[in-house]
């Protein structure tokens, strides 16, 4: 795409993450527009398209994707949908964002990747965190030397259930579905975490984990538990619990000088702590949480700079939790 081309965006599937998270981060973005939406639901979808001041509205994919002002196309379904959506968008020759988890697997994440680049389609997916404030900061001082050399890191993530997990007769709560989410909450939560730990660290060589369904409120694995190592021989353990009766989120960096400690999903300081200092470093979240990376999409279709988060990347998560979850060799 040329520089004096603006992104018109469309937008398969807007749904709640839409609402506050992404979908005004494409209006408000620099050479951006929001020029038309989709959802199933008719009323739905022109519900969304009046409240947002979208031009059009559609409740077919394909009229979107052959939208011709539509340029690049947000993928916001539940996983299940994300490789067949990826898939008729390329096919369409438009960029395609997609949102996380990239796909329901690894398997179906290479073949997104694959067809991508067959047809010379640029492929980006939505890990966010990549590109704002707090985790650029982190990743600085790690690369700063700031904590010296790295040794570990450890994940601790516990949730309380929500009202969803205790209704049995609960038939629209797709994140504990296996076959519309690909498994549980951590595919939906710990994709994030996880990401962030290649964005700091490098590749992983070797991955092993646990996992169990303690409650049993639903089908698929409430509690994961993974031991891992990167290429630069950094080691790594995490523990993912979601029917806890406390609520945890830290992350734990050490060095050989020091460590830092972070949430991932709330807005608290990072922590950092080297000899005997102690210091507090706090970031706000934005508005719109998605803003930051959305622009350096934008900014990459227009040859003006480069998005830190894409296919490939994003696959080594999905590898990740296969490998976690048994799912490959």
């Amino acid at each position: 795409m040329q520089k004096d081309v603006k992104i018109n965006w469309g937008i398969i599937g807007c749904g709640d993450v839409t609402e506050a998270k992404s979908g005004p981060g494409f209006q408000k973005a620099d050479n951006s527009n929001l020029v038309a939406v989709m959802r199933r639901n008719a009323d739905l979808a022109q519900d969304y398209a009046l409240r947002h001041r979208v031009p059009r509205w559609y409740d077919n994919a394909d009229e979107l994707i052959n939208d011709t002002e539509v340029n690049a196309v947000y993928v916001a379904t539940p996983p299940a949908y994300h490789k067949y959506y990826t898939l008729k968008v390329a096919l369409a020759q438009k960029p395609v964002y997609v949102e996380k988890p990239m796909a329901m697997n690894f398997n179906e994440c290479q073949e997104m990747i694959s067809v991508c680049k067959e047809r010379n389609i640029p492929l980006f997916v939505a890990y966010y965190r990549r590109a704002l404030p707090k985790f650029i900061k982190i990743k600085e001082l790690i690369e700063e030397g700031t904590l010296g050399d790295i040794r570990l890191v450890n994940i601790q993530l516990y949730r309380q259930p929500l009202a969803h997990d205790y209704d049995k007769k609960e038939s629209n709560w797709w994140k504990t579905n296996p076959e519309i989410a690909g498994g549980g909450y951590f595919y939906d939560m710990a994709s994030h975490m996880i990401d962030l730990l290649y964005f700091f660290f490098g590749n992983i060589k070797h991955v092993s984990g646990n996992f169990s369904n303690q409650a049993g409120l639903y089908k698929v694995e409430d509690i994961v538990s993974a031991e891992f190592i990167f290429e630069n021989k950094i080691h790594g353990t995490g523990i993912w619990c979601f029917t806890s009766g406390i609520e945890m989120d830290q992350t734990q960096i050490v060095g050989s000088k020091g460590m830092l400690s972070f949430d991932t999903f709330g807005s608290g300081p990072i922590k950092l702590k080297v000899g005997n200092q102690y210091k507090e470093l706090p970031y706000d979240n934005p508005v719109h949480i998605q803003q930051p990376l959305i622009q350096t999409v934008v900014n990459n279709l227009l040859g003006i700079g480069e998005c830190p988060s894409d296919g490939e990347s994003a696959a080594a998560t999905n590898w990740f939790i296969d490998k976690v979850l048994g799912k490959l060799d």
